[in-house]
Parts: structure tokens; C-alpha cells; sequence
């Protein structure tokens, strides 16, 4: 048996940079929203009306997004956090659907925080391969 199959090789530099940027950028755009969250700046309330939320809920989902956000940032716990961050976006999505508001954001935060993962983690690749189809 060979222990050591394509899906479970190490990533080239090229595909680790690529995935610690396509990480990053998420992680940076949930930091930002849960630090307002805890600064609670007057548009909050007016977004969170809009959205039928209380804003007394302001502390405790900022609390959630940055616990999650940090769990992700963690390399030993990196797939948890995006286990995390998946059912915590997709309260957002949920949300935004539910008022008629665009609901991408969210999903594309989503999509970039395992993109960012695959690239950059061998178990997750060696979980999930990717394989070309015959005769390519």
C-alpha cells in the first residue's frame, strides 16, 4: 500500500501562498465585522432593524464570529473553524435571504474560507480529491 498518494503530497509554495491569501482575506473581513459588533457604531442598530434582530444580540454574534475566526486561524484547528465559520455564515445567509437582501457576501466569505483551506491543507485535500477526467 503506498502511503503517500498524489492528494496527500505536500502543496507547492506557489499553492500555499495562494491559499494563505485566499484565508486571509475572509479572516480579515470577519475581524472587521465582529470589532463592529463590539464598537457598536449607529449604523449597527439601523442594521440590525433592517434585519429584525434585537442589537443587545450585537455582543454576543461578535463574540461567535471572532471565537470562530480564531479556531480557523489556528493550523491545528483550521478545519473546525471552517466548520465553524460555515454554519455561522450560513445564519448570515439565512438572514439576508429572509429580508430580500443579497446573500453573496456571505456565501463567497464561505467559499474563500475552504478554497483557502484546500490550497493550503493536505488532509483536506487528501478528504476531498480532486482528479482529472480520463484522456485529459
Amino acid at each position: 500500500m503506498q502511503s503517500n498518494t498524489q492528494a496527500e503530497a505536500p502543496a507547492s509554495k506557489k499553492m500555499l501562498w495562494a491559499g494563505y491569501i485566499l484565508s486571509i482575506l475572509p479572516v480579515l473581513a470577519l475581524l472587521m465585522s465582529a470589532s463592529m459588533k463590539f464598537v457598536r457604531p449607529p449604523s449597527l442598530s439601523e442594521g440590525f432593524a433592517h434585519l429584525g434582530l434585537p442589537v443587545n444580540l450585537a455582543l454576543g454574534l461578535g463574540i461567535l464570529e471572532l471565537a470562530c475566526t480564531i479556531v480557523y486561524v489556528i493550523p491545528r484547528t483550521s478545519m473546525l473553524g471552517a466548520i465553524l465559520l460555515t454554519g455561522y455564515l450560513g445564519g448570515a445567509t439565512c438572514t439576508h435571504l429572509r429580508v430580500g437582501d443579497s446573500y453573496f457576501p456571505a456565501i463567497l466569505l464561505g467559499v474563500m474560507v475552504w478554497g483557502g483551506l484546500f490550497l493550503r491543507e493536505p488532509r483536506l485535500r487528501a478528504l476531498i480529491p480532486l482528479r482529472r477526467c480520463p484522456g485529459q
